[in-house]
């Protein structure tokens, strides 16, 4: 099965940079998180908040990232997420960051999400219409 992919663009902010005067390191997984939140609504249709009407959540079970290049302080940049797979109670979406100005990847990488009944906090199976409605 192939999945649709989709890009946001953000810019880093003050507030991202570390003492090395480039983006910390774990900014880059807030960007990729920020942009997914974004996709599942307008470019899903599905956002978060209708899994939580559902008393469904994802939580992170795995994150990869392979950093290439560091974004600095006023870089725009590209955030590319699609779902690679999906099976019964998760799903792994890989993206990648590009710097706009140079097209270049700063980091790629994935996480392992794992859909979770909000009642009880553990792993639940993803129902159904969710899968169908993920197939965009």
């Amino acid at each position: 099965m192939t999945y649709s992919t989709f890009e946001t663009e953000h810019r880093v902010r003050p507030d991202d940079i570390d003492m090395f005067q480039h983006v910390h390191n774990s900014r880059y997984f807030d960007y990729v998180l920020a942009a997914r939140y974004e996709q599942m609504d307008t470019c899903y249709g599905m956002a978060m908040e209708k899994f939580m009407e559902r008393g469904f959540g994802w939580v992170v079970r795995t994150a990869h990232v392979d950093y290439k290049r560091a974004l600095t302080m006023g870089d725009y940049f590209l955030v590319r997420t699609g779902i690679e797979s999906i099976d019964d109670k998760g799903c792994r979406v890989t993206f990648i960051l590009t710097n706009k100005a140079t097209k270049k990847i700063c980091c790629d990488g994935y996480f392992d999400y794992v859909m979770i009944d909000m009642k009880t906090g553990r792993g639940a199976k993803i129902p159904d219409d969710i899968v169908e409605h993920y197939k965009i």
